[in-house]
């Protein structure tokens, strides 16, 4: 890969940096997707001596790429997003990955696909991650800025995804409590 081609990488995932998230933070400012991102790779190296019998650095690998199929299309929360949401989502990110130089092509494209099968447990570990860090960042903001339906999606959204993982489990069964403390205290 030469310089040039580095650069219209990275111009173009700079868009995650001004594509807003449906969270928003501790100070009410609406997240973006690139800080999302950043927190669940933050996540995944955390958990390096948790999980050693996985590889860890290809799990922040699938938590840094995972969303930049929305920097053609932002984000859309997923309980909104349809099945037509994610076809021209997945068709914009494969014909930008298709131009990428062949090897880095290749290591996006098996990525996605090990992620999309989600039979390893690297995989299962990225999207367990993915969807615990929006719960944590909901727990986080002001509970005036939930949605009417995350108050019950908060107390049920991802148990199935971590329940391959006693320790991820364990993670959720936390942040429940935090959830449930969040909503009895009104704030």
């Amino acid at each position: 890969m030469d310089a040039r081609e580095y650069l219209e990488i990275l111009h173009v995932a700079e868009r995650l940096k001004d594509t807003p998230r449906h969270c928003t933070t501790t100070k009410r400012r609406t997240e973006s997707v690139a800080e999302h991102s950043w927190r669940i790779s933050l996540m995944a190296f955390l958990l390096r001596h948790e999980f050693t019998d996985v590889d860890i650095n290809k799990v922040v690998d699938m938590c840094l790429i995972h969303d930049l199929g929305e920097c053609f299309t932002g984000d859309i929360p997923t309980f909104i997003k349809t099945d037509s949401d994610r076809a021209v989502e997945d068709s914009l990110l494969h014909q930008w990955v298709k131009s990428m130089p062949e090897e880095i092509a290749r290591d996006f494209t098996d990525l996605y696909k090990e992620m999309e099968a989600q039979e390893t447990k690297e995989a299962k570990i990225y999207k367990s991650l993915d969807k615990l860090e929006a719960l944590i960042q909901h727990n986080e903001s002001p509970l005036d800025t939930w949605s009417e339906n995350e108050f019950e999606l908060n107390k049920t959204y991802a148990f199935d995804t971590v329940a391959f993982s006693s320790w991820l489990t364990e993670l959720r069964e936390a942040i429940l409590e935090d959830t449930m403390k969040k909503i009895e205290s009104g704030s």
